[in-house]
């Protein structure tokens, strides 16, 4: 069974869906010859580069969600004002934006970046994860557009619904409210 094109393979062994998901990845060309873009394309996703886009930007148009990959240990000895204004473009340009924050170890110093991003862009739709290394990191995006994308978010909705039927049926709660319902019912009859 294939959920949508962007779907491969199913594993009939196991009776579980077990599909490799492919879609389309917009770099900054400034990320070309980054393990990012190697590693994408290991994986069969089709990497496309763009110079319109802002540096460190990676983006999978078909689930909505964009990223700004960032270094912690260049922000300390650049200028964070041109670091706020990178983000500041980034957001007016996507919606659904994640500021990825690569740093080996998150210590004090690349926490209090954080927070001082958190505070300049409080009220806005970012969000910031902090990632150690680009296996991390592509994980991270990929599990994230995945979800994001329409089939499989639709695929989600309707799981949950027939989760939530199935434990509103078994539910032992909602059994005995079901019976004082029905109880009630036939003393106003009578």
């Amino acid at each position: 069974m294939k959920c949508c094109s962007d779907c491969a393979s199913m594993s009939e062994n196991s009776g579980q869906e077990k599909t490799q998901w492919i879609t389309t990845v917009i770099l900054s060309s400034s990320l070309q010859d980054h393990e990012i873009s190697t590693s994408l394309q290991n994986q069969r996703h089709r990497v496309r580069y763009s110079d319109s886009v802002e540096d460190g930007s990676i983006i999978f148009s078909l689930s909505g969600v964009a990223f700004l990959l960032s270094y912690a240990e260049g922000l300390f000895f650049g200028e964070t004002d041109i670091f706020f204004e990178r983000i500041k473009k980034f957001m007016a340009i996507h919606r659904n934006g994640f500021l990825l924050l690569s740093a080996a170890l998150h210590g004090p110093k690349e926490w209090d970046m954080m927070f001082k991003v958190q505070q300049r862009f409080l009220g806005s739709n970012l969000r910031i994860i902090p990632v150690h290394n680009t296996a991390e990191a592509i994980k991270l995006m990929l599990t994230i557009a995945k979800i994001s994308s329409k089939p499989h978010l639709d695929n989600i909705r309707y799981r949950m619904l027939m989760a939530k039927a199935q434990i509103v049926e078994q539910s032992s709660v909602w059994k005995m409210f079901h019976q004082r319902q029905l109880e009630s019912t036939l003393i106003n009859t009578t």
